[in-house]
């Protein structure tokens, strides 16, 4: 089961697995939240179509919708992995990006030992990455996944594959070291550290037919555009989705590169795309004001009444 919008590796990794992908949809209506109904519909329908759903995905903070859940919402997800026989996948790497302070970030193995009883025996692997820190550091090479209540059989067999493979660079290791033992209150680097960490800024929901629920962690925001009739037949007739000849007209005349949201799975009628906010403060008024002038100009352009 993967959440769409979704992080595209996942699917890619079980086609070339021959695995199944079973979605469920988050709720744009609701920041982008995990609905235990939607969860319920994704399964009822991946059995009653043969599929034996085996694993849950959740991507916590969010990629590409920028969200985070509640640690209430976490324990309903707990319950749901247990009463359904399912392991539970959960992608934490952006969790020191989050910039709401009613959702902060919570790992998903310290919720179920505090369920404690038949919850402390979910099957769960937790993953984490230098390459999704603060500004995005992708060069920057490691991570780690934590394996908690998995059989012991199965941890060898990972290890077994883990021991055939090369290791993170030098830089990738050191890096790992700082991301999980990060600058202590007291020490020299830590107010930059920490100033660092809470910067960010918004423009999409002053456009029009844009809205952008607030970034809530992770890189990300994923704005849904309401594009014209005649944007859309335009897009058609060029051969490509409504979302992706937007975004390929914005990179086009602003070198802005944004990603369709037809890559990551929407519902239908919906067009978005996703974008990151990471460039250098120094270029943000550059930037929004580059992406502004086109989508004033691009929704000329393409208005039902020119």
């Amino acid at each position: 089961m993967i959440p769409t919008p979704q992080y595209p590796l996942y699917s890619a990794t079980l086609t070339l697995l021959n695995g199944v992908s079973c979605p469920y949809y988050l709720d744009e209506d609701d920041d982008w939240s995990i609905s235990i109904n939607e969860l319920r519909r994704s399964i009822q329908q991946a059995r009653q179509g043969g599929t034996n759903v085996r694993a849950l995905v959740v991507i916590n903070p969010g990629n590409p919708v920028g969200n985070c859940i509640s640690v209430a919402r976490m324990e309903e997800i707990v319950d749901f992995c247990v009463a359904e026989n399912l392991v539970l996948l959960a992608d934490e790497v952006y969790q020191e990006n989050t910039y709401n302070s009613a959702l902060p970030f919570a790992s998903f193995k310290r919720v179920k030992e505090r369920m404690g009883g038949r919850h402390r025996d979910l099957e769960l692997f937790s993953f984490h990455s230098t390459s999704k820190g603060f500004f995005g550091e992708c060069g920057k090479r490691g991570g780690y996944v934590e394996l908690s209540g998995i059989d012991p059989e199965v941890e060898k067999q990972l290890l077994k594959l883990a021991s055939i493979g090369l290791c993170s660079s030098v830089a990738g290791q050191i890096t790992t070291d700082l991301m999980v033992d990060p600058p202590a209150p007291g020490e020299e680097s830590y107010e930059l550290f920490v100033q660092e960490k809470q910067s960010i800024i918004e423009v999409f929901n002053s456009l029009e037919a844009v809205t952008c629920n607030p970034a809530q962690g992770a890189l990300y925001t994923f704005p849904q555009v309401r594009l014209s009739k005649k944007a859309i037949a335009e897009a058609e007739r060029r051969g490509m989705t409504p979302d992706a000849f937007y975004c390929l007209q914005l990179l086009e005349n602003t070198g802005v590169s944004t990603v369709p949201g037809s890559g990551f799975g929407q519902k239908e009628g919906t067009f978005h795309f996703r974008c990151t906010f990471l460039p250098q403060e120094e270029e943000f008024d550059c930037f929004t004001e580059l992406v502004q002038n086109f989508h004033k100009r691009f929704m000329e352009e393409y208005s039902d009444n020119s």
